[in-house]
């Protein structure tokens, strides 16, 4: 059994931008807690949570990975995120698995790319935040900037918890015992300012306060839990991982104020179909039944398929009787997990709050949910959003032979990280792979090299263009064919009308009295679908249509369904022709962080490239934001471009935004590169 209760346990994922310092924070506050002797190191590839090869060999973290320990009277479950924008799978994902997002900021370089996106996310999904301030012990900072910029970015409820102190050797306490000075601002303001804030989410406090001037730290604990849910206050705290400065306040801090399961805002479970979902609220409590959600799968080499999650209900034992999903037959747990980096430590037990892991149960897949009980077969969490995978390469086995193997691997790649997708396209006959950048994409061509020993050719993918009309019209095809004995024969009308964007296909049978059999109806669809999916005037997929068949003629001995396929995409592609077609493109959101010395030189190249800049914000000393949009297909070789403009100090990551008409001159240019399959009659 557990030696703690769920009261014990904390909850905490380490997110921010790259280079922040999440790792060695990890390594400092593990050391602190005694479950390692010395911290390790980053340079040296000896920290707990970079374990992987490639993290070694490329000095930061690609992966999640989860860690435990014991401080005083808590149990802490930390997962250290990957702050690269390329990885955000992996950090996003952690989200649904914690109470509290700590978000932490480079003293140096302050509020990045990817400190906004993770912060937004974390708000989006209903965390409690905090912010960390590392790398105080760092040169020529500007730490007052930081906490004014850090206000102005996420809001005024943004508040020090504590302070440097003695030239940034220290950290002094503004809210427990709020004595002494600290190297820059008030201490008893800092204090004032964060009881105010508390108070106004209790209004019997609130008059206590404003009748004796003061509350004690007991009293504001609950309305202080109350306004992190609530987002009413975000905790701004400092540390030095590298000295430790500020590594022991912050356990306590997450002792004495971080919230436990019970204390944070409910994850969002659905209960029933998707179309008459309501909310579910999930029990911090060992006696109910058992509900844990998968928040993220590892395909170990050794172990196997590894899937980790959170216990949100109930008491998790070794030999307990659990199913997946809406799954009729349960699968015995034979061993349960906690995970320590790289090692698997086994345990008898998981309780409400605990993050685990079992291995080798194929059948579980990310984002399911187990549990012990039929009455939450059709319970499930509240999707995550992740960002769109933008960015694609073509590859191909450089061995004959390697083909299946091919397949076999990327499918492990995709089942580990949410924003990998590997796509076949049977008109080019490739097989594509897409992430979120360059060098997402990369590191899984080296992970398949290294781990799976498996080489691959690459080679720039077609960008995802798509066809779709602008009006209604009708096309008409007779199908008749005859060569000895049966023949076939199929006639269709149809016609044609666009949706709005977004909207995908829809299939209407509008055919009355029975001209057309309903037996062959699926075969007219099937024809349709065929023209549609390898494109009709540039061999792109067909979007935002709406086809609807509604006349046509059978015959009683000829008409089979080859032959109403056959009529069906001709006479689609007959009434796409007339439709008005046009070619849309993926327009994607662009996020640049530059020197401020360079944003003459980006914004105008941004805008030669049929993108707009829509927007520029400061962030720390001589840096700033860049945002705006631009089309994909203008973006293939924008890291060497910005690398080559900004001498290497600018990076930028986009997001999809929506699909746009091209130009008419690009329209024609790749209508005029395609060459269509020829018809059989």
């Amino acid at each position: 059994m557990a030696k703690y209760a769920s009261e014990a346990i904390r909850t905490v994922a380490l997110v921010g931008h790259g280079g922040s310092g999440k790792t060695t924070l990890a390594e400092a506050l593990l050391a602190k807690a005694g479950a390692i002797s010395a911290p390790g190191s980053v340079e040296r590839g000896s920290t707990v949570c970079d374990f992987d090869p490639l993290e070694k060999a490329n000095g930061h973290s690609i992966n999640s990975a989860l860690v435990n320990f014991g401080w005083r009277a808590i149990h802490v479950h930390l997962i250290d995120t990957p702050g690269y924008p390329d990885y955000a799978g992996q950090a996003i994902s952690a989200l649904a698995a914690v109470e509290t997002a700590a978000i932490v900021i480079n003293a140096q370089t302050g509020i990045e790319l990817n400190t906004t996106r993770m912060a937004r996310w974390a708000k989006e999904r209903g965390l409690c935040r905090m912010i960390i301030v590392n790398k105080i012990d760092a040169e020529e900072i500007d730490l007052p900037g930081l906490l004014e910029n850090i206000r102005e970015t996420f809001g005024r409820e943004c508040l020090p918890i504590n302070l440097p102190a003695h030239g940034r050797k220290d950290i002094v306490d503004c809210f427990f015992s709020p004595e002494g000075d600290s190297d820059f601002s008030s201490v008893k303001e800092a204090h004032a300012a964060l009881v105010d804030q508390v108070v106004e989410v209790d209004e019997e406090l609130m008059a206590i306060y404003l009748d004796k001037g003061e509350v004690s730290p007991e009293q504001l604990h609950a309305p202080f839990e109350k306004a992190l849910r609530e987002g009413h206050l975000i905790p701004v705290c400092f540390t030095s991982a590298k000295n430790g400065a500020g590594v022991a306040e912050l356990l306590d801090l997450l002792e004495k104020l971080a919230p436990n399961p019970a204390e944070g805002n409910p994850p969002p479970f659905l209960k029933g179909e998707i179309s008459n979902a309501v909310e579910f609220h999930a029990d911090p409590d060992p006696k109910k039944h058992v509900l844990a959600h998968v928040f993220k799968t590892i395909i170990d080499p050794y172990v196997g398929k590894v899937s980790v999650f959170r216990v949100h209900q109930g008491l998790l034992t070794r030999d307990s009787q659990v199913f997946v999903g809406e799954a009729r037959r349960p699968f015995k747990v034979g061993h349960v997990f906690y995970l320590q980096g790289k090692e698997y430590v086994e345990t008898d037990s998981l309780v409400p709050g605990d993050l685990g892991a079992v291995a080798k149960i194929d059948e579980i897949d990310f984002d399911s949910v187990l549990h012990d009980s039929h009455d939450e077969d059709h319970i499930r969490l509240r999707p995550l959003e992740f960002p769109t995978p933008m960015h694609g390469l073509a590859v191909e086995t450089r061995k004959k032979g390697d083909e299946q193997r091919l397949f076999e691997v990327l499918h492990k790649l995709e089942m580990e990280d949410p924003c990998f997708r590997v796509e076949r396209h049977p008109a080019t006959n490739e097989t594509v792979i897409q992430g979120l950048g360059d060098t997402h994409l990369r590191g899984k061509i080296e992970k398949m090299a290294q781990q799976y020993k498996l080489e691959v050719a690459t080679k720039p993918p077609k960008i995802p263009y798509r066809e779709t009309v602008t009006r209604k019209a009708e096309g008409h095809c007779r199908h008749k064919k005859q060569t000895g004995g049966a023949g076939q024969f199929g006639e269709v009308f149809l016609r044609v009308e666009p949706l709005p964007r977004g909207t995908g296909y829809e299939f209407s049978d509008d055919v009355k009295g029975g001209v057309i059999p309903n037996v062959f109806i699926p075969a007219v669809e099937k024809g349709v679908r065929q023209a549609l999916d390898v494109g009709i005037i540039a061999g792109y997929p067909v979007h935002d249509i709406r086809v609807s068949v509604y006349d046509g003629k059978s015959h009683p001995v000829d008409s089979k369904e080859i032959a109403f396929v056959t009529a069906g995409r001709k006479a689609v592609i007959d009434a796409f022709t007339k439709a008005g077609p046009i070619l849309l493109e993926p327009i994607v959101n662009v996020e640049i962080q530059t020197p401020d010395s360079y944003i003459g030189d980006l914004t105008s190249d941004l805008s030669g490239k049929r993108g707009q800049v829509t927007g520029t914000q400061p962030r720390a000393a001589g840096t700033v934001a860049i945002t705006g949009h631009a089309p994909l297909s203008e973006l293939s070789d924008y890291q060497s471009r910005l690398r080559s403009m900004t001498g290497g100090h600018g990076s930028y990551s986009i997001e999809f935004s929506h699909y746009a008409p091209v130009p008419g001159q690009v329209q024609a240019a790749l209508v005029a590169q395609h060459k269509a399959p020829k018809e059989e009659d």
